[in-house]
């Protein structure tokens, strides 16, 4: 017996892959040329456009900004220096547009001020210059730093702000340091008193050595130096600025007679107007204020006179020899006597 054959159905072959020549070429193509491309665009070490391209980069932006900071720098401390220079020996007169001031009675006085003036201007020009130049340092060079990090791709932004906070922390910890700078420099800039003034800063009285920003020297009447620091001065006292009056008080016996020892002070502060050099130190003429005291052992009249600074030590000793001698030639009794 035979069964029929089932019929025979063909299966799907898959198709084979064929390479197409045409795409094939085309892909070989592009991947050499992006090859090409990647390798064009890179730091080739052996190539001196490359090293040119990455030195006209980075390194030459931090190379011309330290160049500029340099030069800014350097002109403005010269520029510092030259001010403070020609205000601290005087040559500022000199300088074109204020010749004319010179000329005047103003320039005359500048030119003419004494020794003492042009040591305390010079001091304070110089000690005021040296600040400028040193904050000027410290600004040009922390702006120069900053632009650099941030030409090499560094985040400035912390650091500002740490600054910030360091600075903060340094005028906590410092404040005594931070204060006598601060007063120094007010101290100098308002000219509260300079090198040869006689002051009394608390219980110490001398003549200034020396100005500094954070200390003065004061030399007393026994040579003692004293260190005053600048933040501890709450009030000070300039014997030696603008002016000065001398004081002669002069007690005469209670029965003395009255005009009579006018007439005598008067010719005492004449013969010292007659001193060819003591008079010129007298801003006026000496005058006998009257009675200032009065006792039953004595009568005080006073003398006084307008004097230069500095000048009014001198001035006093000469008129109160004056007025010995000149009582002595009239016969007018000292209380006492």
């Amino acid at each position: 017996m035979h069964l029929p054959a089932a019929p025979l159905t063909a299966l799907p072959v898959p198709p084979l892959a064929t390479a197409s020549p045409t795409t094939t070429g085309l892909t070989t193509t592009t991947t050499a040329a992006a090859a090409g491309s990647s390798g064009s665009g890179g730091f080739d070490a052996s190539d001196l456009g490359s090293w040119a391209d990455w030195f006209l980069g980075t390194p030459m932006r931090l190379v011309l900004t330290a160049l500029v900071g340099l030069v800014v720098l350097v002109v403005l401390r010269r520029m510092i220096r030259t001010v403070t220079e020609h205000l601290a020996d005087g040559s500022f007169m000199d300088r074109r547009g204020l010749r004319q001031l010179a000329a005047s009675g103003v320039g005359t006085a500048v030119r003419q001020s004494n020794p003492l003036a042009a040591a305390r201007r010079a001091q304070r020009a110089r000690t005021i210059g040296s600040v400028l130049r040193s904050t000027a340092t410290l600004v040009v060079g922390a702006i120069v730093v900053l632009m650099m990090l941030d030409d090499v791709g560094v985040n400035i932004m912390p650091l500002v702000a740490s600054a910030g906070v360091a600075g903060v922390a340094l005028g906590f910890g410092a404040q005594s340091l931070v204060k006598d700078f601060l007063s120094g420099m007010f101290l100098l800039l308002e000219d509260q008193y300079g090198v040869g003034d006689t002051i009394t800063v608390g219980d110490v009285s001398g003549t200034v050595e020396a100005v500094a920003l954070r200390i003065t020297k004061v030399r007393d009447a026994t040579g003692t130096l004293w260190y005053v620091r600048n933040g501890e001065i709450l009030k000070v006292g300039n014997k030696t600025q603008g002016w000065a009056r001398v004081s002669v008080d002069v007690e005469l016996h209670v029965d003395a007679d009255l005009d009579l020892a006018r007439a005598t002070l008067t010719r005492a502060g004449e013969r010292l107007t007659a001193d060819t050099v003591l008079r010129t130190y007298l801003q006026e003429e000496p005058r006998v204020v009257g009675i200032e005291s009065l006792s039953a052992s004595a009568v005080s009249l006073k003398l006084e006179v307008k004097t230069d600074p500095a000048m009014q030590w001198d001035v006093a000793r000469a008129l109160r020899e004056a007025v010995r001698t000149e009582l002595a030639t009239a016969g007018v009794s000292l209380a006492g006597e």
